[in-house]
């Protein structure tokens, strides 16, 4: 980025927006922040050079507004209830009309079809862990207990079914036991995919989360953090294996305190690894 640049902030839910427009301002640029009512984090609105509150789908009135912001980068950070997204009544022209142009309408091919939107602006979307690289996953066990056997095989056996479903952008995350799946992510998300898988698995479960293949890097990094943890503790899972380097993980030092009091197992995942 420039020296000084005019970010746009598109606010989901949870502190990654947060974190990102922390980001923004230590490095010096001009931050502009949108949120929607019921879905954002409204503490953005405190660090923002200049903030507006929307009602989710006003897609025509987001880009006036970063327009008249003289918005130059368009980030997007924060998770969004996507079943409240998709409801046709709340979608101006603009969105309506980029939804239902899409054949495949799942997160990868509406976030591609948003950023394309930007671009046609002018506004280019950025990569936000570009502003926040220590986000990343690094690869490699990162708790104390390293994973036993049975456990390595259910993240190769996870890691293979996640990127399987990841192709046909459904989910990010799987959990499975002993070489048998519990649950896969659709629309309810990552956490609450854990709570389900844990309570069919039962005690010993592995969750495993990836970068699904084609998966709009600039927009939908797979992330987890403290809140995630806490699911598999309560769902007495054993491990834990997120994407390194493709992954965000919030909050590493307390995750990982979290999961070695539980002794869970967390393990940063490359493809070499899993082969």
């Amino acid at each position: 980025m420039s020296d000084t640049t005019t970010i746009g902030l598109i606010a989901g839910g949870r502190q990654f927006p947060m974190l990102i427009a922390r980001g923004v301002k230590a490095h010096g640029h001009r931050l502009v922040g949108v949120g929607f009512s019921g879905h954002s984090n409204m503490q953005v609105a405190e660090v923002a050079d200049a903030w507006r509150e929307l009602k989710l789908g006003k897609l025509g009135k987001l880009i006036r507004f970063f327009k008249e912001e003289g918005v130059e980068r368009v980030i997007m950070a924060g998770t969004i209830d996507k079943p409240r997204a998709m409801d046709v009544g709340l979608l101006d022209m603009r969105a309506a009309k980029l939804i239902f142009s899409l054949r495949n309408k799942g997160d990868s091919s509406i976030l591609g079809a948003l950023a394309v939107e930007f671009e046609k602006e002018g506004m280019p979307v950025a990569p936000a862990h570009e502003l926040v690289p220590e986000l990343l996953t690094p690869e490699g066990v990162l708790t104390k207990r390293q994973p036993g056997e049975r456990e390595w095989q259910d993240l190769r056996f996870g890691w293979k079914l996640a990127k399987e479903m990841g192709r046909l952008d459904v989910g990010q995350c799987v959990i499975v036991r002993e070489g048998i799946v519990a649950a896969v992510e659709a629309l309810e998300g990552t956490d609450r995919a854990i709570e389900r898988g844990c309570s069919f698995g039962g005690e010993g479960c592995v969750a495993v989360k990836v970068f699904k293949p084609g998966q709009e890097e600039r927009i939908d990094l797979p992330s987890a953090g403290t809140d995630t943890i806490s699911r598999l503790v309560e769902g007495k899972a054993l491990c834990f294996g997120i994407e390194a380097g493709k992954s965000l993980l919030f909050d590493q030092e307390e995750a990982i305190r979290i999961a070695d009091r539980h002794g869970i197992a967390i393990v940063g995942l490359s493809q070499t690894m899993m082969e």
